[in-house]
């Protein structure tokens, strides 16, 4: 099976053509047209070398499913070349408004798409978890903080994101309209219907979600924490070899990791 990684340079790009080579999976990649690797035209995994190609142009080869971590801007641009080669693509990119979502749904008429905030089986899991105790614990005050690496570009992330989307829809609520994303001066009493959100920056974390479900004398603390990047690699890998078996549609991870 052939997999073509977009942005093969970065950090999750290198970690999932590592495991993917590692999982009998043929792999090219993708980069931006000036980037290093698309310079030097491959990307070296052990003694294997891999070979790579700059964007744009989008390369005339032939993929059996796409693994795409890239930017907002580079996802977007390479949504219809997926679409005009009917290549199923997972999508690992985050930060995508509503109307660029839309994008999405209407080449998943076509294609099959794969798209989460979060690859890891552990995260997907948790959002079931969170979802239970959302529809139990109706009246608690949520706050939801989140940690990740310096070079983190959007905030809070689009895991913490979907987390405050999916207990705002157990109480029957849209996210923005309870939202609280920050908190300064003279503020005021809390809202009980309101989640927070937290976030930090710094350092090399790799990602650290914690919900709160607060009430009066006690709460309960979900939390997952990656230690490091294999996690969302490997779960982006079995993406790829669920979602190769669909001729189109619009799928999350929750559909392959739930509970």
């Amino acid at each position: 099976m052939k997999a073509l990684i977009c942005g093969i340079g970065g950090r999750m790009g290198g970690r999932i053509s590592a495991i993917a080579v590692e999982d009998g999976f043929e792999v090219i990649g993708l980069e931006r047209k000036d980037h290093p690797l698309s310079l030097k035209g491959e990307f070296e995994i052990g003694e294997k070398k891999i070979k790579v190609y700059g964007f744009p142009p989008f390369p005339d080869v032939k993929a059996d499913v796409a693994i795409d971590f890239t930017t907002k801007s580079a996802s977007l641009s390479l949504l219809p070349h997926f679409v005009e080669r009917k290549i199923p693509v997972v999508v690992g990119t985050t930060g995508f408004s509503q109307e660029e979502l839309e994008y999405f749904k209407s080449a998943s008429e076509k294609i099959p798409i794969l798209i989460s905030p979060n690859m890891s089986r552990g995260v997907n899991i948790t959002f079931s978890l969170v979802e239970k105790l959302a529809q139990l614990l109706l009246y608690a005050e949520v706050e939801i903080f989140e940690a990740h690496h310096r070079y983190k570009k959007d905030a809070p992330s689009g895991t913490a994101l979907k987390l405050g989307e999916i207990i705002a829809k157990a109480r029957g609520k849209k996210l923005k309209e309870i939202a609280k994303f920050s908190r300064e001066g003279i503020t005021g009493e809390r809202k009980q219907e309101e989640i927070g959100f937290q976030v930090m920056r710094g350092g090399d974390i790799v990602g650290e979600h914690t919900v709160f479900f607060i009430l009066d004398g006690e709460r309960i603390e979900i939390t997952h924490r990656a230690l490091n990047r294999d996690c969302f690699a490997r779960g982006a890998i079995e993406g790829a070899k669920w979602i190769i078996k669909k001729d189109k549609g619009l799928f999350t991870m929750r559909d392959i990791f739930s509970v």
